[in-house]
């Protein structure tokens, strides 16, 4: 059993590939300062987009690129409900009409669950012919 034992090795993630002959990609030095003055480097890859703020990994504040000009904002779209959709679909009279319509068809017991339809007279004379009966 024992020559059968890995010797020298540990379990986990232990890499034996040797780094000669390997070309690392080419980097830059970013710097960001938080707003206490306090700055902060990151390596990036030389073709990366930099963005404008990054965290600190110390400090978890926020910091600015040291020489960068913010960004414009990206113009944001108005948020629509769901009302403001429907009325782009449907004007308020057609949309009055169609809730009297559904409305009629719920009240007479065509549509909608069965709990909420009214009990129909059938039923009704059928109670009544259990009780004389008992």
């Amino acid at each position: 059993m024992a020559e059968r034992a890995l010797r020298g090795a540990r379990l986990g993630t232990q890499s034996f590939e040797d780094e000669r002959g390997v070309e690392m990609a080419p980097r830059q030095q970013v710097e960001y300062v938080c707003p206490d003055g306090h700055t902060f480097t990151v390596t990036m890859a030389d073709e990366a987009e930099i963005p404008f703020e990054w965290e600190d990994p110390k400090t978890g504040q926020i910091g600015q690129l040291a020489d960068g000009v913010k960004p414009e904002g990206k113009a944001e779209k108005p948020i629509r409900t769901h009302w403001d959709m429907l009325l782009e679909r449907r004007s308020e009279a057609e949309l009055e009409e169609i809730l009297t319509e559904r409305l009629e068809l719920l009240r007479g017991g065509e549509i909608g669950p069965p709990h909420l339809h009214r009990p129909a007279k059938k039923s009704a004379a059928k109670k009544s012919t259990t009780k004389k009966s008992a």
